[in-house]
């Protein structure tokens, strides 16, 4: 009779169940797996069978394992320790039953001891998702999780402690956390940059506190040195701490990524240059991995100077904005990933910069100004929320003594997203809600209908940009603490979408 042993397998985030069938043949010894493994699945062969000679856990016989189920391709050493389990079943050196609701993580070193894989984090999610009552998984230094409702956390070190826990020789308390360990709440909320040192630009920061508000787009556009970059280098400062769920999905997507961010609780602010590739912006590569987008999830892309990236690139952007996720297909897998970013944009007006300038002279032809804004193109400008249009700022005009601070700032955004979460009962933001949800208790007066479309007309708005006006004016209402869309919501709303990169550039942002 076959043992068989729970563990989790990994679909980019996704995680489902794996049986890991152990099966002990009278034969010559040797040891195959199957089910659909890699190459780092095949190998495990090695590890587990050196670990356990390591043990005294010496198998004369064929060992076959089964990898359930097995249409599903296994692609991680995740099911190291599982398949050791079950080997020691199998063969009587584990004399206990292993539990039906336990489910075992971790990669085996040749010596026993169990270290941690890539995507642990959304391994673990997963195991509470699908009802396992005890986890079995290596002791991972300033790992954010030490308990979960309704799940056992059993942290262990080596094969070996595994073995005597099964069978009751070993005390739970060696699995808890250090009390001295920080979790997401104790974690004080620090910024290099804050807004109150920065001179002038009264209207772009209000452009961007109602952008982080309800998580809008925001295309800038200006000259050389006006402050662009400064601007969204300070936009984080303003975005309050995630959510506990929030931070989980930014953990994983990073851990599934192997990039460290100790900063967890904050949201990510990502700033790839202009020659990044394709696959490095929106993720891929024979395996796939989590691009710029996903790494970007519940934070901030900067793209700067927006017109310098290949518009091929530019345009892959246009699905995972509207959908808030991103597809990736390869031959040997197809994994979805969490795209839910807010997209910043900068990028000068023309190609020597100076457009509408007051200080300096354009140089650029009509010609050479279309074809530098037509980078950026026409499908992309209709999806930026916010279109804004900045001047050098005048320092000896200025001063930083009546600026407000960001943690003002910050706080009037986090109550608009209270105010959000409460109305759509869900963590979702005027950017990102359904139209329905979003029309359902905004619904405008026929004066304010009326004026929609006289602007409409106008500037011969697509119906997006329509709906994108209507969820400015919500975040501008909410940031106000009013129930309905006011008349000074709406027009501000629109004032914000009146021009378009390269023509008819009437708002000016000082």
């Amino acid at each position: 009779m076959a043992t068989i042993v729970s563990s989790i397998g990994l679909r980019g985030m996704e995680g489902y169940p794996v049986q890991v069938e152990v099966q002990l043949i009278p034969s010559v010894s040797g040891v195959s797996i199957v089910g659909l493994p890699d190459a780092s699945v095949k190998e495990a062969k090695v590890r587990v069978m050196s670990a356990l000679f390591a043990n005294n856990c010496h198998i004369p016989q064929k060992v076959v394992i089964n990898l359930s189920p097995a249409e599903q391709r296994k692609n991680s050493p995740i099911f190291d320790l599982a398949i050791a389990i079950g080997v020691m079943r199998a063969a009587n050196f584990i004399r206990y039953p292993i539990p039906s609701d336990a489910a075992f993580l971790g990669l085996l070193s040749l010596d026993g001891t169990i270290k941690p894989v890539e995507g642990m984090l959304p391994a673990i999610l997963a195991a509470k998702k699908e009802g396992f009552k005890i986890l079995y998984l290596p002791l991972m230094e300033n790992f954010p999780l030490r308990q979960i409702q309704g799940l056992e956390l059993r942290f262990v070190r080596s094969l070996n402690e595994v073995v005597q826990s099964l069978s009751g020789q070993l005390s739970y308390l060696s699995f808890k956390q250090d009390s001295s360990s920080k979790t997401s709440q104790q974690t004080e909320t620090s910024y290099d940059k804050d807004f109150k040192h920065i001179l002038g630009h009264e209207k772009a920061k209000r452009a961007l506190e109602i952008a982080a508000a309800g998580g809008h787009n925001i295309l800038m556009s200006g000259p050389p040195g006006c402050g662009k970059s400064l601007l969204a280098e300070t936009f984080p400062s303003i975005f309050p701490p995630l959510t506990q769920d929030a931070q989980f999905e930014v953990m994983s997507i990073y851990q599934l990524a192997g990039i460290s961010n100790e900063s967890f609780h904050l949201a990510p602010f990502r700033n790839p240059h202009h020659s990044s590739s394709a696959v490095s912006l929106i993720g891929g590569g024979s395996y796939p991995k989590p691009g710029e987008i996903s790494l970007s999830h519940h934070g901030v892309l900067f793209l700067d100077e927006m017109a310098e990236f290949p518009k091929r690139t530019l345009d892959m952007l246009r699905q995972p904005i509207e959908t808030g996720k991103v597809t990736i297909s390869r031959a040997a897998s197809t994994v979805t990933y969490p795209a839910q970013f807010l997209l910043l944009g900068a990028m000068n007006p023309c190609p020597c910069g100076y457009l509408g300038s007051r200080y300096f002279y354009c140089t650029c032809t009509p010609k050479q100004i279309s074809s530098y804004t037509n980078r950026v193109s026409g499908p992309i400008q209709d999806r930026m929320d916010v279109i804004l249009s900045l001047e050098a700022v005048s320092i000896d005009k200025e001063s930083i003594k009546y600026n407000e601070s960001s943690e003002q700032i910050r706080k009037r955004v986090e109550n608009a997203r209270i105010r959000q979460y409460d109305r759509y009962s869900n963590e979702r933001l005027n950017a990102n809600v359904a139209s329905e949800f979003l029309l359902k208790g905004s619904n405008l007066d026929s004066n304010q209908q009326k004026m929609v479309h006289q602007w409409q007309a106008k500037y011969n708005w697509s119906t997006r940009v329509q709906m994108k006006v209507l969820r400015i004016a919500r975040t501008i209402s909410d940031l106000n603490g009013d129930e309905q869309i006011t008349n000074e919501a709406l027009w501000e709303a629109m004032t914000m979408r009146r021009s378009i990169i390269g023509k008819n550039k009437t708002v000016v942002a000082k």
